[in-house]
């Protein structure tokens, strides 16, 4: 349903700027058209008018364009105004455009909202355009202009209505049992088909971790002993000096972030408390939140100072029972990828690096400890302050980072939403499959059950809670 009332709103974003765009939608923005530019000009095409108030004094000299209903953005009549970009422009314009009756100033995601209630876009293409907005690496923009433009969709429209015709067949199996044309083996035949649709919406939810790391983040945890060059590696990373270094051990009490565009890829380092045991309380806190980054990480660098006189084996056993899923120690990366099971980050890497090369090894220090740097493997070498080591670890990085984001382009859950959703209207679909005895009322029950978790993917269903929370994400005049 249309709503009663008018909004406008700045759309452009930050003023000052060169052009300012004022939209206003709702029953009166051709009244407000005719009001403020002195009339509505052809249908869809820019006209240069004068924009005036109610007393006649002219606000500004621009460009108005106007877009009937349903044919605009938001489904209702929608007029546009080019202004000059200065804040004192815009807000005589819109006072003068919020005095008229019933045209009121836009909150948060309004006109998104208008379009997707007057049939425009669905939920996921509304979600889509919020992380269009958000989008900070080329990957996040090619993610979002894919939902955007009706990707996600176009694959829950296509289950739901593979489910409504399955249902239908079962629905005609017991109300006319008596026809000659309606089956024997109407339930096997849609359990069949069931079954293929479940096999899609498994591979469809095992590519969640995808959409979560590149909405959110591959995230690198930074560890290792107090004083092995966390602080100086994260400094190094993001060019500026992010987090405080010094000779004092156990400087870093809390985590400190920075992120980085690798290849597309919005990459999330954390810095983290060195792992010791500690009688100060603030730094014992640090270190229990450093395990829990750790623990949480897609990859852990695992961070060595020879220079600290501590052997290596021990140190990383120390470091690595902090994390939850077991790790193996070993020379080679690949032996010491964790597999974890699950919808969500289904790998964890560890890589060994063995900082401050460019300062020589203390004396004797092979001797003390039987030989053990000699025999143990470092994935890499790096100096903060050199430079040596840092453009191989960070293209190493960013290979995984890329590889754990998979195709930007492909078409997979984005939000914890869509995943619970999937993985819900999924596991009502198998309880069908897994019981082919089923009473056909019962199976066709099961399947409007499953229809019902689709729709609300794209918002056709049960999402009227989830509305305010979905898009205050926008912007005012978005």
């Amino acid at each position: 349903m249309i709503p009663s009332d008018t909004i406008a709103a700045l759309s452009s974003g930050a003023l000052p700027s060169g052009v300012a765009v004022v939209r206003v939608s709702g029953p009166s923005a051709r009244i407000v058209m005719e009001s403020l530019a002195g009339g509505v000009p052809p249908e869809r095409r820019a006209s240069l008018r004068r924009f005036r108030d109610a007393a006649g004094a002219t606000i500004d000299r621009g460009i108005a364009v106007f877009f009937p209903s349903p044919g605009s953005v938001t489904g209702e009549d929608l007029a546009e105004f080019h202004l000059h970009g200065g804040r004192a422009v815009v807000a005589a314009f819109l006072d003068a455009a919020t005095a008229l009756p019933d045209v009121r100033l836009a909150v948060a995601g309004e006109f998104t909202r208008r379009a997707f209630e007057n049939g425009r876009i669905d939920l996921t293409e509304a979600e889509g355009l919020a992380d269009l907005i958000s989008a900070e690496t080329e990957a996040q923009r090619r993610m979002a202009v894919a939902q955007a433009g009706g990707a996600l969709r176009a694959i829950y429209e296509d289950w739901m209505r593979r489910l409504t015709e399955a249902r239908a067949m079962i629905e005609a199996s017991f109300d006319f049992a008596d026809e000659g044309d309606v089956g024997d083996d109407v339930t096997g035949g849609v359990a069949t088909k069931i079954a293929a649709l479940t096999d899609e919406m498994r591979t469809h939810l095992a590519k969640a971790d995808h959409g979560e790391i590149l909405r959110e983040g591959y995230r690198v945890a930074i560890v290792g002993a107090p004083n092995a060059g966390k602080s100086s590696l994260l400094n190094a990373l993001a060019d500026r000096e992010v987090a405080i270094v010094t000779e004092v051990p156990g400087t870093t009490r809390d985590v400190i972030e920075a992120t980085l565009d690798l290849g597309g890829v919005p990459v999330r380092f954390s810095d983290t408390a060195g792992i010791r045991e500690t009688a100060d309380v603030v730094e014992a806190i640090g270190v229990e939140r450093a395990k829990a980054v750790m623990d949480s990480a897609d990859l852990v660098l695992a961070l060595v100072d020879p220079q600290s006189g501590h052997g290596p084996f021990a140190r990383f056993a120390e470091l690595l029972t902090h994390v939850k899923h077991p790790m193996m120690l070993a020379a080679s990366e690949a032996a010491r990828d964790d597999v974890v099971t699950g919808m969500s980050r289904p790998r964890r890497h560890i890589l060994t690096v063995r900082t401050k090369v460019d300062r020589p090894e203390p004396h004797g220090l092979a001797a003390r400890f039987g030989g053990e740097w000699d025999d143990f493997a470092f994935d890499f070498g790096i100096s903060t302050q050199s430079g040596e080591g840092m453009s191989a670890l960070v293209a190493h990085v960013a290979a995984l980072a890329v590889d754990a984001a998979g195709d930007p382009d492909e078409a997979v859950p984005m939000r914890t939403r869509h995943k619970e959703l999937v993985a819900d209207a999924l596991r009502i679909l198998e309880q069908f499959v897994s019981k082919p005895d089923m009473p056909p009322e019962v199976g066709a029950e099961t399947l409007r059950r499953a229809g019902n978790r689709l729709g609300a993917l794209t918002g056709q269903v049960g999402v009227e809670d989830l509305l305010d929370v979905i898009f205050s994400e926008f912007c005012i005049g978005k």
